[in-house]
């Protein structure tokens, strides 16, 4: 080998090192957690899509609802009519709540990575903040649980009620006993709804705080 091709050998693999090197380099504690909570982001897209049809259905039942109300027993027929529209829409509004479970599911999955992260940051100020976004978030889930399990108390009681509403012989007071178990379900879905959006807004300030003060690049 003549010595200016040995010369640029050696040059090549100098050059491949270097790049690989560029390449491979260990990505630091605040690069890692933006990489763990876009994922979330990325990971929650399909609970947001559930928010609005999840709504219109909710909004559809209550409509039933009032209409079965307003009718008399002579109209019998239009009442079973209207309950088993409203239980078709009990069945799809599980359907939305178990997908927008799952993507919060895939979420927490996700973001739990972060607990390898959130204490190794020199930056003491900037350990403080995502120890908070941590538990914040890690409430929100719990908030979110709690939310689940209301949630499909109410689509089991909302069922009950519709068929009674089928039974020509039904009595009053079981009628208006269902509907007070009903509605103390609903104030207890109201009030983890509200803990969870509380809880999402706090994630998010600290969240645009953590970015700030780790000098990342956001459209946020």
């Amino acid at each position: 080998m003549s010595f200016k091709k040995k010369y640029n050998f050696i040059l090549f693999i100098f050059i491949s090192v270097v790049i690989f090197a560029g390449c491979t380099k260990e990505k630091t504690p605040e690069e890692k957690m933006y990489t763990v909570l876009e994922k979330v982001v990325a990971a929650e897209k399909e609970f947001e899509e559930q928010q609005n049809p999840l709504v219109t259905l909710e909004k559809k039942e209550k409509g039933i609802y009032d209409q079965i109300i307003k009718l008399g027993m002579k109209e019998y027929d239009q009442i079973v009519k209207l309950s088993d529209e409203a239980l078709l829409l009990a069945d799809q509004r599980k359907e939305l709540m178990e997908k927008e479970t799952n993507s919060i599911k895939q979420s927490e999955k996700e973001f739990t990575k972060a607990a390898n992260i959130k204490d190794k940051f020199e930056d003491r100020s900037l350990t403080k903040i995502a120890n908070e976004l941590y538990e914040i978030m890690m409430e929100r889930y719990k908030a979110h649980d709690e939310l689940y399990i209301q949630y499909n108390e109410a689509l089991k009681n909302d069922k009950a009620l519709y068929e009674m509403f089928k039974n020509k012989n039904l009595p009053l007071e079981d009628l208006e006993a269902q509907v007070n178990k009903l509605n103390e379900t609903y104030k207890k879905i109201s009030d983890a709804n509200e803990k969870f959006n509380l809880l999402t807004e706090q994630y998010n300030d600290k969240k645009l705080s953590f970015y700030k003060r780790a000098g990342l690049n956001t459209s946020e």
